[in-house]
């Protein structure tokens, strides 16, 4: 399966250049990153050291015509050009970026509508396992347990809350049937008064080379239960898209997710 990758200068880029040679199923079809990148021209990498036959371009269009299959961990402006181009040619297209705004998700449903697109905030498979260990307790567990969210990343991390920490805020939500924008508190500072009953909170950490850590409080009277993830390296997130990418193509037009992947859709 001809798999080409987008952003491939970046660390996800390199980690995904790395998955994509290891796996037996994968033929990598290219490798792009953004125009005018001091990367574009480079030659890429086998995972013994020598020089493979790609260099590193900035032709995206070109990417998706000799892919079967795209997987694109950039950002959300460039996902919408790049979903655009995979429109055009009718390209299956795997999507890692995250801190997508409304208008951009909107923007990026209507331009893959006839498209086979997997989207999701995180390719780990015990990330999306705990998704669904958050909607089964949030159901079980009635609003007298509040809902805290804690997640920490890395210092160069852009967007806070993580896009997994917004997923695991709409899987609890999800489980107590309530929507999430108008039941989440974000930032907390100064005087704020008593929590909000059946509100979801959220805390962000940034430092270090933290690949990725995330855990869900449930905080009842005189009781709490802690569902918790860790992430020691971002292969598992590399490695993770690759399986995405090998099960979307051939799928009909759609939006799917990881849950769709590991058969775990609710």
């Amino acid at each position: 399966m001809r798999i080409g990758l987008l952003g491939i200068g970046g660390r996800m880029g390199q980690a995904l250049l790395k998955a994509v040679l290891e796996c037996p199923e994968a033929v990598l079809s290219g490798g792009v990153a953004r125009p005018g990148s001091p990367d574009v021209g480079r030659a890429l990498m086998a995972l013994d050291g020598t020089p493979l036959d790609f260099r590193i371009s900035d032709d995206a269009s070109a990417l998706f015509a000799q892919s079967d299959v795209v997987i694109d961990f950039t950002t959300p402006k460039a996902s919408l050009t790049h979903a655009r181009l995979a429109a055009t040619h009718k390209t299956p297209l795997v999507v890692g970026s995250t801190g997508f705004n409304p208008d951009q998700q909107a923007a990026m449903d209507q331009e893959t509508a006839h498209i086979a697109l997997l989207q999701a905030a995180n390719f780990s498979l015990g990330v999306n396992l705990l998704h669904a260990l958050v909607r089964q307790a949030a159901q079980a567990l009635g609003p007298e347990f509040d809902i805290e969210i804690l997640e920490m990343h890395h210092r160069h991390k852009a967007d806070a809350p993580s896009g997994t920490a917004l997923a695991l805020g709409e899987a609890a939500a999800s489980g107590r049937g309530i929507d999430l924008a108008s039941h989440s508190d974000r930032v907390r500072d100064g005087i704020t008064g008593p929590r909000t009953e059946g509100h979801i909170g959220f805390a962000t950490l940034r430092g270090g080379d933290v690949a990725g850590e995330h855990a869900v409080l449930f905080a009842g009277t005189g009781e709490r239960i802690t569902l918790s993830h860790q992430a020691f390296d971002r292969m598992i997130f590399a490695r993770g898209a690759v399986k995405a990418a090998l099960w979307l193509v051939g799928k009909k037009a759609g939006q799917y997710d990881m849950m769709d992947v590991l058969g775990l859709k609710a």
